[in-house]
Parts: C-alpha cells; sequence; structure tokens
C-alpha cells in the first residue's frame, strides 16, 4: 500500500461508478486526494476526445456542490475522513495541478475512452507516477455522468445510478430544475 494516492473526474453527478472508481484507489493508499476537475467554469479544458464536456449542460454542478456530494458519500462509505481530502484538479492547466495534489502520489486512473487517455498522457508528461487501475470499452464502463443527467431532464428513473446521499441532495437542492433547464437550452450539446 503505497502513502499517497490521487484520482480525478468531473463528478457531474457523482455515481457509482465514480465510487468504483475511488474506492478501487483508497484500497490502494493511505490516504486519497480526490480532485475535482473543471472546479473554475471559466476554465474548463476542451478536447477532441469529448466535445461537449466544456457546455454549461455538461457542466450542471457547482464545486462546492461536488464537493459537499462526495464528502457526504465517503461518510455513506464509511471512509474516515482522515484518509482522503477533496481537491481541485486543474487538468485544463496541468502545470498547477501538483499545487493541489502530492507530487508523490500514485495517480489513479480508469480508462474508458479517449479523454482518459489523453489525461493519463497529461499525467505522464508532467513526470507523475500513475497506474491505470482499468481498460473498459466504453459498454463495460456503464452509467456516465451524461447518462444520469438525461435521466434526470427526461423524468427518467435515475435513483439506482448514484449513492443515496446524492439522490437527497440533489433532489433538496432543486438541482433537478437545473438540469432540466441547461437540457432544454443545450439540447444538442449534453
Amino acid at each position: 500500500m503505497v502513502e499517497k494516492g490521487v484520482v480525478n473526474a468531473r463528478f457531474q453527478i457523482p455515481h457509482l461508478k465514480h465510487i468504483e472508481y475511488i474506492l478501487a484507489a483508497k484500497m490502494r493508499c493511505q490516504k486519497l486526494y480526490i480532485g475535482i476537475t473543471n472546479p473554475d467554469p471559466s476554465c474548463v479544458r476542451e478536447s477532441v476526445n469529448d466535445e461537449v464536456r466544456s457546455t454549461p449542460a455538461a457542466n450542471p454542478l457547482t464545486y462546492l456542490e461536488r464537493y459537499e456530494m462526495l464528502k457526504g458519500v465517503m461518510e455513506e462509505f464509511n471512509v474516515p475522513l482522515s484518509a482522503y481530502e477533496i481537491v481541485p484538479f486543474p487538468i485544463h492547466r496541468p502545470e498547477f495541478i501538483t499545487q493541489y495534489t502530492p507530487v508523490d502520489g500514485v495517480y489513479y486512473l480508469g480508462i474508458c475512452d479517449g479523454w482518459d487517455e489523453e489525461k493519463l498522457k497529461i499525467l505522464k508528461g508532467l513526470d507523475l507516477k500513475t497506474e491505470v487501475l482499468w481498460r473498459r470499452s466504453k459498454e463495460e464502463c456503464g452509467v456516465t455522468g451524461t447518462w444520469i443527467r438525461s435521466c434526470i431532464a427526461t423524468g427518467q428513473e435515475w435513483e439506482h445510478l448514484v449513492p443515496k446521499y446524492v439522490y437527497q441532495y440533489i433532489t433538496e437542492h432543486g438541482i433537478e430544475e437545473r438540469i432540466r433547464r441547461l437540457y432544454n437550452l443545450g439540447r444538442n450539446t449534453f
């Protein structure tokens, strides 16, 4: 077991596959840094591997909302507060990543698409130690934030795709309506 590990994602609705990724990394390190990418909506990295990732409809949650949901989920899954930190992860400005995460950590990735491959190249380009937890096809990866946001926007069931804390947080804070509004504004860019 290594001392420090790092994971990262947008968490534009933290879902059960995100939690699988986080917990798989946590099992490999004493302290896990959970990096939230796109913490600032004015600095979103565009990618040819995921052209809609920078649209407002694809980023309905604030950094604070994602932070609070992740903290609640970690408690839900009985991960002690001392075993993790939740931090910004400025993938849009890679040179600043280690301002928030340990340079001597192991950066864990789950590879499911071209964007994940691009993130791996970015981290290797910074000479950070990386470990690929798995390589899966898009079909094998299953649930995505895009799918969940689409379910919310179109009135389909989605509760079973997220941890209980996330479902409660979104419904109690009226976030479903924001997702529906953004979906309708940007139908072709969800």
